[in-house]
């Protein structure tokens, strides 16, 4: 047995105070720059979470879940975290592409149940990956809280859902793509997506969340404020939450799957994001168990357009951070916007989540958002 000297005891002790000392003081710098951050955007409330060496390092909640209330956002509220929503999708279609239930080169005509075929290049497949990526050349201009606005058997200005350039030839951003993806899962699993998702994603994760709101304890769920600049004044959108009950009753599976909001309706807290941001971080691994394979996670993160450096729901980019390659997504809904990034190679991570601020973009991002992302980067990653 090694025995260690008073005097290695000491230098040890030491080491670990200033140690822990350094890090708090870190964590103090940070978070007051995070309330001048606030201050500059307006932002009503803010929660953070950052991994570091893979693991979880960091939590914190800032300002009001509730203006009215006065109530404080803690580590343990709910948000509506948007278009982050989107990759909860593509990892459920990428554990049944393992699970041999269909590929991603597909006729999405087949798996969806009609025809969805750009009427200006009708020859040309569009594909289940190109649904994913984007780059289906479908738009959102007939809306995308229905099916039936893309379905010809019932909407007769179904062609304009299709933009004027071939399928796969293009990107353009649709959330009718993820909403239709929902119905897909639906028809493949036999199961409701709500439960699909948890069944499969959450549950295996332990994460609390998910996309049906009379599932949740709606006590936690953040208001959601949408700022207008001319009046500098927040106004509540108590629709991000709203339940759909009836529709959930009379739901048509694989059809009426958009009352879930496959492309943006979960509903869950920075801490957990972050665990799920972990596991892709991981190539689909988290704490001993996989989700996806390591060969799906890759592929989720590769890009498929260019331009965009968009892969399937988790895109690239050397924005946020200047000269720091990071993957992941963001979101923007009801006044909410949501940043999920990571460092895949240097295994270093952040979640930020605001219910409302002044909205100033930069470089495609919520400054608020990525000005907090480069002061947590700074504080608490970069200093050792």
């Amino acid at each position: 047995m090694i025995k260690f000297s008073s005097t290695l005891k000491y230098v040890c002790f030491l080491f670990i105070l200033l140690s822990s000392l350094s890090n708090y003081a870190q964590v103090e710098q940070a978070e007051a720059e995070i309330q001048n951050i606030m201050k500059k955007y307006e932002v009503v409330g803010l929660s953070v979470a950052v991994v570091k060496d893979g693991q979880p390092f960091y939590q914190h909640a800032f300002g009001l879940k509730d203006i009215e209330s006065k109530t404080p956002v803690t580590d343990q509220t709910l948000f509506r975290i948007a278009s982050i929503s989107k990759s909860f999708s593509a990892t459920s279609i990428m554990q049944m592409v393992e699970a041999g239930k269909f590929s991603l080169k597909d006729d999405f005509s087949k798996l969806v149940g009609f025809k969805v075929r750009n009427p200006k290049f009708p020859e040309t497949i569009i594909t289940l990956k190109m649904v994913l990526s984007h780059t289906s050349s479908i738009n959102d201009s007939q809306g995308y809280f229905t099916l039936d606005a893309i379905n010809p058997a019932k909407n007769p200005d179904w062609a304009k859902c299709y933009n004027n350039y071939a399928p796969g030839a293009g990107y353009e951003y649709c959330n009718l793509n993820y909403n239709m993806v929902g119905a897909v899962i639906e028809k493949f699993s036999g199961e409701r997506f709500d439960n699909y998702v948890k069944k499969h994603i959450l549950n295996p994760l332990g994460l609390y969340g998910g996309y049906c709101v009379d599932s949740l304890d709606a006590s936690r769920f953040a208001t959601l404020y949408e700022y207008n600049a001319q009046s500098k004044t927040f106004t509540a959108e108590p629709a991000a939450y709203n339940p759909r009950s009836l529709e959930i009753q009379n739901h048509v599976l694989g059809y009426t799957t958009p009352i879930f909001s496959p492309t943006g309706g979960m509903k869950i807290s920075a801490a957990d994001l972050a665990k799920y941001m972990t596991m892709h971080m991981n190539k689909g691994k988290y704490k001993g168990g996989r989700i996806i394979s390591k060969k799906s996670a890759k592929l989720m993160q590769t890009k498929v357009s260019d331009e965009e450096n968009y892969g399937l729901a988790i895109l690239s980019t050397d924005k946020v951070i200047p000269g720091k390659w990071l993957t992941g997504h963001t979101g923007s809904a009801y006044g909410l916007y949501s940043m999920m990034f990571f460092q895949p190679k240097e295994k270093f991570g952040f979640v930020v989540i605001t219910n409302g601020c002044n909205p100033v973009y930069a470089n495609g991002f919520n400054q608020a958002l990525a000005a907090t992302v480069n002061t947590l980067y700074k504080s608490l990653i970069q200093q050792k």
